[in-house]
């Protein structure tokens, strides 16, 4: 999560809040949200105030979990809690109270959970299961004491399915030596070496640790430092296992959020491909490699435990070069949808793919349109819904244009050029802009040299204020925001490619999980 620490009135309303068990949330009433402008009508946000990273992503008894970095009494970034809200389908979710509260040893930042299913941190009783969540510490005081080791690691455990939270008597379980940026752990079970194993992020580079219990930790290795992009502080690590589609070879991904430093400004998510033996990562990696070229796609994480093995993304739909800037008034940030991973082959070289969870398309209902468009032509849409749709098409040209228009002039543009190597989104006159210099001062490039087949497919998802592009199986995905003043009502589809046509063009309206 980040780690900007903004100024606010009352530093810590922490002090009222420093139990350890079961602090009860306020439940906000839920009707008449999610009707304000700019609202994602099928994208996770909060019903109010301030969100950030995805944390806690852990599938459990039928539920899977989303708890995020909060903050309850603004919309601005404040004293971190975790929000919660739980899914049956990864589609619609419920909110529930808030989980985690700032106690005596900090805010709670970013973390992850597990299901200890062996009972290791011996949490469990009658038999039940223990949620375990693992989480940063963050002291005020002691940052604002010019300190470096403000930022520890701490556990909590819920017996009830994350309704509610007991954090642990010995906290924090991993102590810092002095390191100004240490934080955001992601534990998984390790079963070659039977033991769970936890990297977190220090500064530059991650740090990977391993535990028999959860409490006890003993350090092993750290990878990084002169690997991938530095232009700015590592967060958010993640670390897991993928099969190469189409084979029973299997590689791990290390991901890692930084902030700045993105190819298109500001913060975003690379990753590695290598191995891991239980003790150590390593990778002969030698190119950067990012999982999304949009602006607006930070600090994701993939879920533990899901029930057929699929390895589930989620990241935060937002940038800190402007993220608490955005014109909302009610309640900041959302979610991207949540993604499947898949790693796959392409020459000599892995690359990791993200396509929506196929969960997703229960919601796209209704026809709206569908369209071809020839070779070296052009189509106008008319489609009254299209800031709620799902576009799809597949084709072989090189060289075409989709522009988003509504009827205050505003647009957004998509264009594929193969000229110039890649793929661009142009933002700069699609609405609401002027709230901050960096959101629409360029346009978005995403290189591209070559397709994996003559034909592609092209996948949009958008919503109110934002829009996820996925090509060619999702080997490249753009996650982007934007802020219409009236939401879109028409799309101009130009094929400047002489040799191929857009195909199977089809428009679908999608509901609302609100």
């Amino acid at each position: 999560m980040l780690k900007r620490i903004f100024p606010y009135a009352i530093l810590i309303l922490i002090i009222s809040c420093k139990s350890k068990t079961k602090e009860k949330a306020v439940v906000h009433q839920e009707s008449k949200i999610y009707t304000e402008q700019y609202c994602p009508q099928y994208h996770f946000s909060p019903p109010e105030k301030w969100m950030n990273d995805p944390n806690g992503l852990v599938y459990n008894n039928g539920l899977y979990h989303l708890f995020y970095q909060y903050y309850p009494e603004d919309i601005v970034w404040g004293p971190m809690h975790w929000g919660h809200a739980v899914s049956h389908d990864m589609v619609y979710w419920k909110h529930k109270p808030i989980a985690l509260y700032p106690d005596e040893h900090g805010l709670i930042f970013s973390g992850s959970a597990v299901v200890d299913k062996n009972n290791t941190s011996g949490f469990g009783v009658d038999g039940k299961e223990p949620l375990v969540a693992v989480f940063t510490y963050h002291l005020m005081e002691g940052e604002k004491a010019g300190r470096n080791d403000f930022q520890t690691q701490g556990i909590a455990y819920s017996l009830d399915n994350g309704d509610t939270w007991t954090k642990y008597d010995g906290n924090p379980v991993i102590d810092n030596k002095g390191i100004r940026d240490f934080r955001d752990p992601k534990v998984f079970w390790h079963d070659k070496t039977q033991s769970w194993i936890l990297v977190l992020v220090a500064g530059d580079h991650a740090k990977f640790y391993t535990s028999k219990d959860l409490k006890k930790w003993r350090y092993l290795s750290e990878f990084g430092k002169y690997r991938g992009a530095h232009g700015g502080v590592w967060e958010c690590p993640d670390l897991f296992p993928l099969k190469v589609e189409g084979t029973d070879k299997e590689k791990w991904v290390l991901i890692i959020s930084i902030n700045p430093g993105a190819p298109n400004g500001g913060s975003e998510t690379q990753y590695f491909i290598g191995d891991f033996d239980g003790i150590t990562f390593t990778s002969t990696q030698k190119k950067q490699k990012w999982l999304d070229y949009g602006t607006d796609n930070y600090a994701g994480v993939t879920y533990n435990n899901t029930p057929d093995g699929k390895r589930i993304f989620i990241g935060w739909m937002s940038n800190w070069d402007y993220a608490r800037n955005t014109p909302t008034k009610k309640w900041r940030s959302a979610m991207t949808i949540p993604r499947e991973l898949l790693l796959k082959k392409i020459e000599d070289d892995y690359v990791l793919a993200s396509m929506p969870l196929a969960e997703i398309n229960t919601l796209a209902t209704a026809v709206l349109e569908k369209f071809k468009v020839a070779s070296g032509n052009s189509d106008t849409l008319n489609v009254k819904d299209l800031n709620q749709s799902k576009i799809t098409f597949t084709t072989a040209s090189r060289d075409f244009k989709l522009i988003f228009s509504n009827d205050l002039k505003e647009t957004l543009v998509l264009a594929m050029n193969f000229k110039n190597n890649g793929f661009i989104v142009d933002r700069m006159k699609s609405g609401d802009t002027g709230f901050q210099s960096e959101f629409g001062n360029k346009k978005h490039f995403v290189p591209i040299k070559e397709f994996t087949n003559e034909f592609f497919d092209v996948n949009i998802l958008l919503d109110w204020s934002s829009i996820e592009i996925f090509l060619d199986n999702g080997i490249y995905s753009i996650t982007e925001q934007i802020f219409p003043t009236e939401p879109f009502n028409q799309l101009i589809i130009e094929n400047s490619d002489y040799q191929a046509e857009i195909e199977n063009g089809e428009i679908q309206f999608m509901k609302s999980v609100w």
